[in-house]
């Protein structure tokens, strides 16, 4: 596998960072996550401006500017020739001295690696079980806002779903309220109104959910942008799940209990697949 690494391209097994890089030591970065679809990223404009702003906030200098890392991308995804895949941008503060102060650390650290993926069936979304995690988001973070590079509370949920043969975990927030899951957001059907957690309740604002916000209102569906107690999730219509990765992710189980699927989520996650191939 080819990976970028500071502006070169090098085998995996040979890109190597540096062990005093902020990025391994503390979680001192950003990252995104996006599709590669007939050798396209999806969406990548809008991951590359989330990006810049959690810079921005962090204080960490970009060293290339998003079209210099979308043409990076583009050579990338060729020399790897894998026109379908999942393309994963991290941006560390670099290397730095020992403690939190990030003062005269530099120069940041860019990486670009590619991952292989599912394939997309219009006609079949995955379907996952999902349980709720003991572990709780908080309700008012700044940082939610961004994708940083440490994840530990998604990881010890991630681990906790598994242990409990689920595929995922749903992270409620301080507050009692429903946020997102460990790996995407949130969405269900009441009443055949469309419903996300709004962001600033620990949900990251995410692309993907953009997009399928996008494709409800092509569609003529009604959104409703709102806040929910677990309880009352059991309660919704239908539950699916929003992805860079996957795009689209009905859930068929909660916490032990079978959820219903609407013909609703096939409907947008057919139109999703269709937005993928054309853009």
């Amino acid at each position: 596998m080819v990976v970028f690494l500071n502006g070169k391209f090098a085998s995996e097994a040979k890109a190597v960072v540096r062990v005093n890089d902020r990025g391994f030591l503390y979680g001192d970065g950003l990252f995104e996550t996006m599709r590669v679809f007939n050798g396209r990223p999806f969406r990548m404009a809008q991951h590359l401006e989330r990006m810049v702003r959690g810079a921005n906030f962090l204080k960490i200098p970009m060293p290339f500017t998003p079209k210099e890392l979308h043409h990076f991308a583009g050579q990338l995804i060729e020399k790897n020739k894998m026109p379908e895949a999942v393309l994963r941008v991290t941006l560390t503060r670099g290397p730095g001295e020992r403690g939190y102060s990030p003062k005269n650390a530099g120069p940041p650290t860019v990486v670009m690696t590619m991952h292989e993926i599912t394939p997309v069936d219009p006609a079949n979304p995955p379907r996952w079980h999902l349980v709720t995690s003991s572990f709780q988001i908080p309700a008012s973070d700044p940082l939610a806002s961004f994708k940083t590079t440490n994840k530990l509370l998604q990881i010890a949920a991630s681990a906790e779903a598994e242990a409990r043969d689920a595929d995922d975990a749903l992270l409620v927030n301080t507050n009692g309220e429903v946020a997102e899951t460990a790996s995407a957001n949130l969405f269900w059907i009441y009443h055949d109104k469309i419903c996300t957690t709004p962001t600033g309740r620990g949900a990251l604002p995410g692309i993907t959910r953009a997009v399928i916000l996008e494709i409800c209102q092509v569609l003529g569906l009604q959104t409703n942008k709102r806040v929910i107690k677990r309880e009352a999730l059991k309660n919704a219509e239908a539950i699916f799940l929003s992805q860079s990765a996957l795009g689209l992710v009905s859930i068929v189980n909660l916490d032990g209990d079978p959820v219903p699927e609407s013909p609703l989520v096939e409907k947008i996650y057919a139109s999703y697949c269709e937005m993928l191939a054309k853009e």
